[in-house]
């Protein structure tokens, strides 16, 4: 293999029903069964659903009394977020083995740029092929590889290739693939937006390489238009970008009765603030982009979010941030069925950071106190005294920490 950078350089790695998978890979009797994980109390969500289970119309993020009625015989599996973290680390390993331009999408999903590994590794195909036979042998699992020209097309691939394959799209052949496809194939296009491209009869990629590009601004918008017009096509410029650790950390929590009382939602807040500051310093990052989320009993999700000038990984800030956020997404007495909280435009904690002349360093040392103290015995030996007996409610019906919002696949 010469160094001519090949023609398809990008992989997108995707595990398939992610957590799932570890479950039944360190509980054989789980194998082949339809395993559902998630919340187990009354108001308990899918987090991941095994091919197995999703036979009966099983998907992520449906309540989980909706799922064991569509599949009664379904085992429940409580969620282990450190099992699947510790797990992601190495699968992370596997992928900087083969490159350092890694750019990961969440626990179980990255790019790879492979352009400058083929000298040693062989074509794109060959190390996907590689990188897929590794997993499975040092991890256990499966995965799903896309290997295309650029991110959207690769990313396409490996959704087409599930569960447990691979597919490979020579560049020549990307328009032609692409031109039979729906519209909500192409990313970014959502329900509503395919709604209204629906309306005006555009339903597949040809159709929207078809329209004027001026009658499309006028259905989806400027940005929109030229965007859709490029994907239809093939064309993405993106690049893998290496130095994107993480698209965000969160930290959600659904409850089994609904919450009304603001005392109660403010507790709540800042024990998911305590959670994603203590992840935020755990991964040596800080976040620029801090969000709260709230959701009704009617299941309407209000989403509100700000950007800092600072940087932060301090519960203090982000909770600050969070109290001035709830009134706008929350009014008491609505009734709440789940808070997150969010923390984005993430950049490693020691990059110059504008320091604040006012601030001061002490909580930032208590953190690190509490953090080691929680590190050797445990989340319980040390909270702070507002959450005393109330940040580990019986309440809770699922508790989810997670790397961005991608579904597990």
């Amino acid at each position: 293999m010469t160094g001519t950078r090949p023609a398809e350089p990008i992989l997108h790695v995707d595990m398939d029903a992610f957590y799932a998978a570890v479950e039944a890979r360190d509980d054989p009797r789980l194998r082949r069964r339809p395993v559902v994980v998630g919340g187990t109390g009354g108001r308990g969500v899918v987090a991941s659903a095994s091919y197995a289970a999703r036979r009966f119309g099983i998907t992520s993020a449906m309540p989980m009394a909706q799922a064991l009625r569509r599949c009664p015989s379904a085992v429940v599996v409580e969620p282990r977020f450190d099992a699947y973290r510790a797990v992601s680390a190495d699968l992370h390993d596997i992928f900087r083995s083969v490159t350092p331009l890694v750019e990961p999408l969440a626990l179980d999903e990255a790019f790879l740029d492979v352009g400058g590994s083929v000298r040693l590794l062989g074509a794109p195909v060959d190390i996907a092929v590689d990188l897929r036979a590794r997993i499975a042998a040092e991890l256990g699992l499966p995965a799903s590889v896309g290997v295309a020209s650029n991110k959207f097309l690769a990313k396409l691939c490996s959704r087409k290739a599930k569960p447990d394959g691979l597919l490979h799209l020579p560049a020549d052949r990307a328009e032609a693939f692409l031109a039979g496809l729906s519209v909500g194939e192409l990313w970014g296009v959502g329900q509503q937006t395919g709604q209204r491209l629906a309306d005006v009869g555009v339903r597949t990629v040809a159709d929207v390489r078809a329209i004027d590009v001026a009658a499309l601004t006028r259905l989806v918008g400027a940005a929109a238009a030229h965007k859709l017009h490029a994907l239809a096509r093939g064309r993405d410029d993106r690049c893998v970008d290496a130095a994107v650790d993480a698209k965000g950390l969160s930290a959600e929590q659904t409850f089994s009765t609904d919450l009304v009382r603001a005392d109660e939602v403010r507790d709540t807040l800042l024990a998911l603030c305590d959670r994603v500051a203590r992840r935020l310093r755990a991964a040596g990052v800080r976040a620029r982009t801090l969000t709260i989320k709230v959701r009704d009993r009617d299941f309407t999700t209000r989403t509100r979010a700000r950007t800092v000038a600072v940087a932060t990984n301090e519960t203090p800030v982000i909770q600050a941030v969070v109290d001035e956020l709830l009134p706008t997404a929350w009014s008491p007495p609505t009734p709440v069925r789940l808070l997150g909280v969010g923390a984005s435009q993430l950049i490693p904690a020691d990059a110059g950071v504008q320091l604040d002349m006012f601030a001061s360093p002490r909580w930032q040392d208590v953190e690190r106190v509490a953090d080691r103290v929680r590190d050797q015995f445990g989340d319980a030996a040390m909270t702070r005294g507002v959450l005393l007996g109330r940040d580990r409610p019986v309440n809770r019906a699922s508790s989810h920490d997670d790397l961005s919002s991608a579904p597990d696949g």
